[in-house]
């Protein structure tokens, strides 16, 4: 799996950064940033995209 994010439409709620701290982090502009962009953890990635209320977080198999 490849987890993007969409910078423009992310508004930093943080729930990503909560539900998959090694994979998601807010940084200082309030927009997350992705630290792994094939992550481990597939099923902490795909609640934290599912509870993106912009729906910011991308997902390829």
């Amino acid at each position: 799996m490849r987890v993007t994010v969409d910078r423009e439409l992310c508004v930093g709620s943080g729930a990503c950064e909560v539900l998959a701290p090694d994979v998601f982090e807010v940084d200082d502009d309030g927009a997350v940033r992705v630290l792994q962009a094939e992550p481990d953890d597939e099923d902490a990635v795909r609640q934290a995209a599912q509870q993106c209320p912009t729906r910011a977080l991308s997902l390829e198999d």
